[in-house]
């Protein structure tokens, strides 16, 4: 197994002055019981570098923010609090960085145009977000690179400084990644691939929001964790729920049947307005789950393969 050393990790000082603290450092992301081997055995090795995460001071380990998380989404259920969990990564990176090249896996939004109208919308959200819920980016050495000289004067777009350029447009809008408000981005995997959520949620209602659903597929998941949740379904459109939301709100708000203890979205870049807006009208957990509703689904070719921090030795 390829290792990487203390003395290779590098420091997260040069973009303190984005994060707004120079409390956060960047450490290996181990937790209990996971085994990524499958992964890389799988994928390109370069991706082992994203085993390397932001960490706040405070949290001295993986395993201490997945106990973190766990704890709030627990209490989230039982009190049925809202509780907004939203993931980022490239395709809300592009996204906030004005680019189609969001348009990745799936199609998120229509034009340039259409990702700029929407900024007012996601940055009210992402403010409710950093309140009251867990920012969850893929923060990262190889997407951190700050840029000089030529690159940096025609800003190449290559990916080496998407974080950068993420964590940028939150510094523009007033909103700071805390101790409270922040989590490394595979966390949530490993949370929702994890017995302790399947036991969270065994007996109570789970409303996934996606745009698929095998329930017989979602129930054996379950199953194989010995829980058994009520599974309820409301469809979104597949494409354009990161511009289009606002149309559609309602309507999903409508077919939400009874009160759900806690909510798995699927929903691309626009997770995070279903999330806020479903977490906070129904005060109740509501997860950015992409790559787990189609492992559960049986679906994993829509996440072109396997991710990280899913599975366990």
């Amino acid at each position: 197994m390829t290792s990487i050393h203390s003395d290779s990790v590098p420091s997260a000082v040069p973009f303190n002055h984005l994060l707004g603290s120079d409390q956060f450092r960047f450490a290996r992301l181990e937790i209990e019981g996971i085994d990524n081997e499958p992964v890389f055995a799988i994928n390109a090795p370069g991706q082992r570098e994203e085993e390397i995460c932001l960490f706040h001071n405070s949290v001295p380990s993986g395993d201490a923010y997945m106990e973190q998380l766990a704890e709030r989404i627990q209490a989230g259920i039982k009190n049925h609090s809202p509780l907004p969990i939203v993931r980022f990564a490239d395709g809300e990176y592009a996204f906030y960085s004005g680019s189609l090249k969001c348009n990745g896996l799936y199609q998120q939004a229509e034009s340039v145009a259409a990702i700029k109208a929407a900024f007012p919308a996601h940055v009210e959200a992402l403010r409710y977000l950093a309140e009251s819920g867990v920012i969850a980016p893929l923060v990262f050495p190889g997407n951190t690179r700050e840029r000089i000289g030529l690159s940096a004067l025609f800003r190449k777009k290559d990916g080496k400084d998407w974080a950068i350029r993420f964590l940028q447009f939150l510094a523009n809008n007033h909103i700071k990644l805390t101790q409270t408000n922040y989590i490394p981005f595979y966390c949530v995997y490993s949370y929702l691939s994890s017995n302790r959520f399947a036991q969270a949620v065994d007996g109570k209602t789970v409303c996934i929001v996606n745009s698929d659903f095998n329930a017989e597929a979602c129930a054996a998941w379950f199953e194989r964790a010995g829980s058994h949740p009520k599974l309820v379904h409301v469809p979104i459109p597949d494409s354009y729920v990161a511009t289009q939301w606002d149309s559609m709100r309602e309507e999903v708000f409508r077919n939400v049947p009874g009160n759900p203890d806690c909510f798995m979205v699927g929903a691309g870049v626009g997770a995070l307005q279903v999330c806020v807006d479903v977490a906070q009208r129904f005060s109740a957990p509501a997860i950015d789950s992409g790559h787990i509703l189609n492992v559960m689904n049986d679906l994993e070719r829509k996440s072109q393969g396997p991710r990280l921090y899913t599975f366990r030795r």
